[in-house]
């Protein structure tokens, strides 16, 4: 039997823009999804600090280091620059392997340039210097 588990989660992830003419995602800087290991065209649930809204769709990587966090297509109605996210991705895992599971996990700030938490962090030294602590 399999269970489904939180495996990767950006916590107060910054919006910084919102794009209706895009056919639809969240787009985010590839360093940070890195940071918690999430894939390009993963699928995410996203939840809304502002509003509490709940809205599922995929990551698409953005250029790395703009800490670009950009609501595309029909999500850009779910939010507005300044909004914080918070971003999971979610595993499939044998019940006995759950009692050990830990989720990789990252606490933004600043426009999302400042790490304030990181837990289970699976990173190189290199990417973790280019976030502000």
């Amino acid at each position: 039997m399999y269970v489904h588990l939180l495996r990767t989660k950006l916590l107060r992830a910054e919006v910084t823009a919102a794009r209706l003419d895009y056919e639809g995602s969240l787009a985010l800087d590839h360093e940070l999804m890195a940071l918690v290991g999430l894939l390009p065209y993963e699928r995410i649930l996203v939840g809304n600090l502002a509003d509490g809204q709940r809205f599922e769709t995929y990551a698409i990587p953005a250029p790395a280091g703009t800490r670009e966090v950009c609501l595309n297509g029909a999500t850009a109605h779910l939010g507005k620059p300044g909004d914080m996210l918070v971003v999971m991705s979610f595993a499939e895992v044998e019940v006995a392997e759950a009692a050990a599971w830990r989720p990789r996990t990252a606490t933004l700030a600043d426009r999302n340039r400042r790490l304030m938490r990181i837990d289970n962090p699976d990173v190189s030294a290199d990417l973790l210097s280019t976030f502000q602590r």
